[in-house]
This record gives C-alpha cells, structure tokens and sequence, in this order.
C-alpha cells in the first residue's frame, strides 16, 4: 500500500488543500480526480491511509464504508475517509469543525436567530447541522426546485443570518451573487463557504452594508487541521488553523497599485513582484495587447469612454485573478464599479506623488500639459484617497517598494 494522503473528486482543478496538508502534517497529499464510474474501483482498492472528499461524491462515498462516526451519519455526509491498520474504511464529517470555527472566527453566533442556508447540497447539510446544534431559532434552507426557492425569498425577509452554500460567485464565475442582500434588512451576518476569490459579491454587499461576514478560508483551514489529525492520529495545536490562514491569504491575495500616470505603478510593480514571487500584471499593457493599439493612440482616435470601457474589461480580468501585483492606470479609479472588481482578491495601494514631481508628455494625451496634469491630479486625488487600503511613498522605487512590503507584514 502507498502511504497516500489527497482530495477526492471529480474536478479538482486548484486547491489549498496540498498545501494545508503540507503545512500542518509533513506528509505528501495527492488531487486524485476521478469520474463517476472510476469511484467504486478506488474505494474497493483501498489504496490509501486517508482522503478527503469534495463534490459530488459526499454521499456517493458512503456506501463502501465500513463505519461512519456519529457526526457523519447524523448529517448525512462523509468529506474524510480514514484506512485503519486493519483496511477498514471510516467516514467522517470535518466541515463540522470547519464551520464552527469559522462561525467563531466571524463572531456570528446562531443561537436565537433565523438563519438562511443557499444550496441544498452536502456542505448545506454541514451548515444545517452547526446552525441546529448552535441554538438556531429557524433554519431554512433555499433550493432551486424546493418550497423555499429562489422565487420566493421575500417570505424570508426577517433572516438574520445568511450562509451561502453553493458556488455562486467562485472563481471563474467572479462577481455573481445568488441573492441580493437588499430583500434582508435584518441581517446580522453573512457567510459564504467560497474563499475564491476573497471577497464575493455577496461579501462586498455585506460590507457595503456593515454586515459581519467572512469567506470560507478558515472554514477550509479548520476543516483541513481536523482532517490531519485524523489522518496522524494525534491532536495539533489550535493556533495552526490561523497560521496556515494567514499563509494562504498571502498567496492568494493581490496587491493592486493605484496613482497618477508617472508616480512608478510599473516600476514598484515589477520590484515587488520579484521581492513576493507574485506575477506581474499591467492593466495598460493588458489593454494594449488585446486592442493592438497604445493606449495614448485609442484616448486619441477613440475618446477617454471608449478607452474606460476597455480598461473596465481588462480590469475584470485582472481582478479575478490570484496572488498577482497589479498595476492599473492613473484613471482607473474614475470607474466606481473597477473598485470592486480590484477589491475581491486584492489590497488598494496608493502610490501618492506630488503633481510637480510628475512628468507631462504627448504619451499621455490627458495630462499632456502641467495645466491638464493638475486639473486630473485634483479630480483623481480625492478618488485614490477614497479607494486606497494604503499610501505608499518613498524617496525612490525601491524605497517605496520596501515600505509596502513592511506594510503587507503588519497586516498578516
């Protein structure tokens, strides 16, 4: 027998889990993606010490066990099998664990509350137990073809905690939401099981609203920390579920550098990608490359709309991606809906010059003159100051650079 460790599923594609698995237990963890008919030989083979299991095979794994523990059978749904010495296979429920921490991590305590779960899949059934045992009030699960659906959400307009267990909204399918947070004046928090991207548009509703709220990525964490002690038969320290938290936020996690044309979003760019191991990506270059045109020749033949529309484009793109330093041009932030699109997976850094600092030219026809650069510097300052999680100065690039990077440090 191999000594093997993985995820389990059917479309795995990227995931934390090899390295949550790394972290925390030392051992080597395999993404072992398997079609439906595959499933059955793979179980009866036994060829491993333990796996987790994702969708869409919760439940379809149930009937080649041996054992469930109680916590499993009672919610219906099995993401951790563990092979003990004797070759018998074992089903538990860590996503238990998982989101009892998470909910811990949020402050959003159940008891007393009617609460909303979206999906009725097997992490739904995870969240229905938590929020039970919790001390809910009511729980109400939403459904596509259930008597609580989507087409009748108004007869729950006095939730006040809201999960969403389904993968509306995660990577690739960025900024969709499964509700609108505006039919739930009473909402008192908000959860959402997906950690990719960072903050959904269900989350960023949330925080637009002041709600309490949390993606899954502790939820991912904890659940992993369970999952490892099972597999090593020894219990780990509970400091180990924020500690690998706060490592994949970081590599996950953009920073997106704003500022006027000129201020050395490019040049302080490139030095932090090299210094973070992050790649590199300019919204302008972006731009360029797929109109085939320079972008001081779309502003000129085209006009600064056209221009806006294509670098909203471009900026949907690069937001949606993950452990990237993103450079964005100096008008990005004249588009309210780029915010957002930046803010799901990144930080806003604002890269502050004075205007008498920074140079005019024909290669940038909208601050072409002194005259033009102070009228866009005193329109733009208030928008960068609005928009920034932080303001980067320096006396040259490098000095700039070593401040963000000092910045990023404290905020782990």
């Amino acid at each position: 027998m191999r000594e093997q460790y993985g995820l389990l599923g059917e479309k795995l594609g990227h995931s934390f889990s090899p390295v949550i698995h790394r972290e925390m237990g030392g051992y080597d963890y395999a993404l072992i993606e398997l079609k439906p008919e595959e499933l059955p030989g793979f179980l009866e083979k036994r060829d491993f010490r333990g796996v987790n299991v994702t969708i869409p095979y919760k439940q379809a794994v149930i009937p080649y066990l041996d054992g469930m523990t109680p916590r499993a059978r009672r919610i219906g749904s099995v993401n951790t099998i563990v092979r003990d010495p004797a070759g018998r296979l074992t089903g538990d429920n860590t996503d238990y664990a998982g989101f009892t921490a998470l909910m811990d991590r949020a402050g959003i305590r159940p008891e007393g509350k009617k609460c909303l779960v979206l999906g009725s899949g097997g992490a739904s059934r995870t969240v229905e137990a938590c929020l039970r045992d919790g001390g809910a009030r009511e729980i109400r699960i939403i459904s596509r073809r259930g008597e609580d659906n989507y087409t009748n959400l108004d007869r729950h307009r006095d939730a006040e905690i809201l999960i969403n267990a389904t993968p509306v909204g995660m990577y690739p399918r960025n900024m969709e939401a499964p509700v609108d947070l505006e039919l739930f004046p009473d909402l008192e928090g908000v959860l959402d099981l997906i950690y990719n991207p960072a903050r959904t548009a269900l989350l960023l509703q949330a925080e637009e609203r002041g709600i309490p709220r949390a993606n899954g990525l502790t939820m991912l964490t904890a659940q992993g920390k369970a999952a490892c002690e099972l597999f090593l038969g020894r219990k780990l320290p509970d400091t180990e579920t924020d500690r690998v938290a706060a490592l994949l936020t970081r590599t996950m996690e953009n920073l997106v550098l704003i500022g006027m044309p000129g201020s050395g979003k490019s040049t302080v760019g490139k030095i932090l990608a090299d210094r973070t191991g992050r790649r590199f990506l300019d919204t302008d270059q972006m731009i360029e490359e797929q109109a085939g045109l320079s972008c001081a020749e779309i502003l000129r033949q085209q006009g600064e709309e056209a221009f806006r529309r294509l670098e909203t484009e471009e900026v949907r793109e690069a937001g949606k991606q993950s452990g990237c330093v993103i450079a964005t041009g100096g008008g990005v932030v004249t588009r309210e809906e780029n915010r957002n699109l930046l803010r799901q997976n990144g930080r806003l850094i604002h890269l502050d010059r004075p205007p008498e600092e920074l140079e005019t030219g024909p290669d940038r026809p909208l601050s072409a003159t002194r005259e033009l650069l102070e009228k866009r510097y005193a329109e733009r300052k208030p928008l960068y100051e609005r928009w920034r999680d932080f303001r980067a100065v320096g006396e040259n690039a490098e000095e700039t650079a070593e401040n963000i990077l000092k910045w990023e440090e404290s905020m782990a």
